[in-house]
């Protein structure tokens, strides 16, 4: 049986305490008492791994892998982008849909933008579109020229 519920069942054994149950709490003459706020911090977890969260997450965190286009598919998009070209006076509105490498690991994702292309630069093979992104040529998938809406 436990002390307690000898304690409780009525056996004096266990008035070991009685001398000093009714006293006041002790008080430091030497040390201010700890706040409520400082007192509980020292429960609360302790993070030995800082960071540790962040990079599992990371590591969770999925990514595309790039798709390789045939040759077929490679070639109507430079139909495509030779269209667009024709029409670069007019500014075409346009979804192109392209691989966007990811900066701190292995793979990317695929980002659709919409817009309409300024230029098309053949010598650093990117498209440039009108608000200013640069898309690689090498990296697109897919071309829509969209309708003009009033």
């Amino acid at each position: 049986m436990t002390d307690w519920k000898k304690a409780t069942e009525g056996s004096n054994d266990y008035h070991h305490y009685d001398d000093i149950i009714g006293l006041p709490h002790p008080v430091s003459a030497n040390h201010p008492q700890m706040s409520r706020a400082d007192r509980a911090a020292q429960f609360s977890p302790f993070a030995a791994l800082t960071g540790y969260e962040d990079a599992i997450a990371e590591t969770g965190r999925l990514t595309d892998n790039r798709i390789e286009l045939e040759e077929d598919a490679r070639i109507i998009l430079d139909e495509k982008l030779r269209l667009i070209q024709e029409q670069i006076s007019v500014q075409p509105e346009v979804a192109v849909t392209y691989f966007l490498p990811d900066s701190r690991k292995a793979g990317g994702s695929y980002v659709t933008l919409r817009g309409r292309v300024k230029k098309i630069d053949p010598y650093e093979r990117v498209v440039i579109m009108q608000e200013g992104s640069r898309i690689p040529i090498e990296e697109i998938v897919e071309i829509c020229l969209t309708e003009e809406r009033d």
